[in-house]
């Protein structure tokens, strides 16, 4: 038997990639990378972070949520160094995207690589509507 489920799609991605599928009160929101709707993508791991954030949020708005809602996050990084090296940088963004320092489970992974070559992180969430 099938489940009941709702899912988003959004931005240069939408034609592969679903951005997150609601399944009861639980919400899986697909990892997301610093690429904005026009598909444009920083350089810095930081600003990348703030992007993935940006997306995040607008999955949750799509569904009625907000940052709060959020459980858990996984981090996949290409370069565990870069991340360490600009730690400041992306866990403020980090606390910005949230609005202050988040109460979340995180998992933290290095990759070998993300889906472009130019990616250096995405964050998947999981969040409780």
């Amino acid at each position: 038997m099938a489940i009941a489920k709702k899912t988003y799609r959004s931005g240069p991605y939408q034609e592969v990639f679903a951005q997150g599928t609601l399944v009861g009160d639980v919400l899986y929101i697909s990892g997301q990378v610093g690429t904005d709707q026009e598909g444009n993508t920083p350089t810095s791991i930081a600003e990348q972070a703030r992007v993935a954030y940006a997306n995040a949020r607008d999955v949750l708005a799509y569904f009625g949520a907000e940052m709060s809602n959020i459980v858990d996050e996984t981090y996949f990084v290409t370069d565990m160094e870069e991340l360490m090296e600009n730690a400041e940088a992306v866990f403020g963004a980090r606390e910005a995207a949230y609005g202050e320092p988040p109460d979340v489970c995180q998992t933290l992974v290095q990759v070998a690589a993300l889906v472009t070559p130019e990616l250096k992180i995405e964050i998947k969430c999981i969040a409780h509507l």
